[in-house]
């Protein structure tokens, strides 16, 4: 059973506040789900919360390569600046899976 658990596919979400230009923030970001899509296959999506459009959260489901998939967000997340489109540049990412 906890074999099945460690290779089931995870699933991200990555909460922040954006602050300044949403159309800024909303390019880099762009930028970066295709960067994400590239090096590891995984299409994102990216969502405002609908009571609050300063609130957004990129969605990232059926990760099969955890690690390879975290390494390529941390990469593009540098390489596009979005964290300074974050609040205090505070990105705040959850991963699930399945439960058991």
């Amino acid at each position: 059973m906890a074999e099945n658990r460690r290779h089931a596919a995870s699933h991200y979400y990555v909460w922040y506040r954006v602050t300044g230009d949403p159309a800024a923030a909303r390019a880099a970001v762009d930028a970066l789900l295709r960067d994400v899509q590239r090096a590891t296959g995984v299409a994102g999506r990216v969502l405002v919360r609908r009571d609050d459009p300063t609130t957004w959260m990129e969605i990232y489901e059926d990760v099969a390569d955890a690690g390879r998939f975290e390494r390529a967000l941390n990469d593009a997340v540098a390489r596009h600046a979005v964290a300074a489109h974050a609040a205090d540049g505070a990105r705040h990412a959850e991963p699930f899976v399945a439960p058991p």
